[in-house]
């Protein structure tokens, strides 16, 4: 089973990404670095909680 899960840049903290991710993850948040359209830049975006 999937799970909807929603990426959050660290430094503008607007929630830009909703991806799919495994049920049975790890449990530890995903850290991606990706586009953010309001900071104009790659950051590092955070799963929410």
């Amino acid at each position: 089973m999937r799970k909807k899960v929603i990426l959050i840049c660290d430094e503008c903290l607007s929630r830009n990404y909703t991806i799919e991710r495994g049920a049975l993850s790890d449990g530890k948040r995903m850290t991606v670095k990706k586009y953010c359209k309001h900071c104009n830049k790659h950051t590092v975006h955070k799963e929410s909680k």
